[in-house]
């Protein structure tokens, strides 16, 4: 059996679901391809509109797995993204199906490529402990108790960034070992040993960045026209959601809650939704460049995106 896994990446607003949808008809369809979504906002119900998650009609014609089936209000950590990747892609392999992993969460993808240590999963209780005393102000206590039991972890979090901080703590306490040790220890096996696969790395990039801003200001208005606001709305109103979860943290949806807390004008909101989502494509376009066996791909219509794609992994 050919074990190819195809990985098609890029910024954001770059056109890489076009493409891998594009990619879908030309290797035959459901029967021969298995679409496999690697972003982390997608992954959330009721986060339609500002993650640019295809339509019903579009995800009924192109299945993607792992989009559209967590609660906002749960986590979905990259180690959960390997876990279930790694099922789905064994799956379509079996299934005679070529796996494409489309996404620009890069985390994601870096951690299914290189693998990852298979670490504690969550405990509700130890977790909650630890935000109750970050929200008490307790931040800069917890990091110290970090420093002292794993300074090498600590030298990579920072005092104000809770999700990695109370996670790290969270392992330390469940297991009384430094995560930095268990990394070491338990660190997985890369994908192509894993899943003795062989992967082929694609990226839609910008020949222009100026032009890929423009595409990005583009969306987002088109974002406001289908009704944003008011999906930011029906979220801020439900009291389960606070502003602290990952899937709130998430570009557009940050900045949208900041605004329905009164902390900025309208204006505003739309002015720093744009900037973040512009950083975002820097940062992955850093990813990028350092990214190893990578075939660029400077966008252009999608077909033609597809094609080049099919031309350099056959026999497929």
């Amino acid at each position: 059996m050919n074990r190819q896994v195809v990985l098609l990446l890029g910024p954001t607003a770059v056109g890489k679901t076009a493409a891998a949808m594009a990619l879908f008809d030309q290797l035959g369809g459901a029967d021969k391809v298995r679409l496999i979504s690697a972003d982390s906002a997608l992954v959330y119900q009721g986060m339609d509109i500002g993650t640019a998650k295809p339509s019903a009609a579009e995800l009924k014609r192109y299945p993607h797995e792992l989009i559209d089936f967590r609660a906002p209000q749960d986590t979905y950590t990259a180690a959960d993204f390997v876990t279930d990747a790694d099922l789905l892609v064994e799956d379509a392999l079996q299934q005679g199906q070529v796996p494409v992993i489309v996404g620009g969460t890069m985390l994601y993808v870096k951690r299914f490529v290189e693998g990852i240590a298979r670490l504690p999963s969550a405990d509700p209780t130890v977790r909650a402990q630890l935000q109750a005393a970050f929200d008490a102000g307790k931040g800069p206590e917890l990091h110290a108790e970090l420093v002292a039991i794993d300074p090498s972890a600590a030298a990579n979090i920072h005092p104000n960034n809770p999700q990695r901080l109370l996670r790290a703590l969270e392992i330390v306490r469940q297991t009384g070992q430094p995560v930095s040790h268990l990394w070491s220890e338990l660190g997985g096996l890369p994908a192509v040993e894993r899943l003795q696969v062989q992967l082929r790395s694609f990226a839609i990039v910008p020949d222009d960045r100026q032009v890929l801003h423009e595409r990005i200001a583009v969306r987002f208005a088109a974002m406001l026209e289908a009704g944003f606001l008011g999906e930011l709305q029906s979220l801020y109103a439900r009291p389960e959601l606070r502003a602290d979860l990952p899937a709130l943290r998430a570009v557009g949806y940050r900045q949208g809650f900041a605004y329905l807390r009164g902390e900025c004008s309208e204006a505003q909101f739309h002015a720093d939704a744009l900037t973040a989502t512009r950083r975002l494509a820097k940062r992955q376009l850093t990813w990028l460049r350092q990214w190893p066996d990578l075939q660029n791909l400077f966008w252009g219509d999608s077909d033609t995106l597809a094609a080049k794609i099919i031309s350099a992994v056959k026999p497929l």
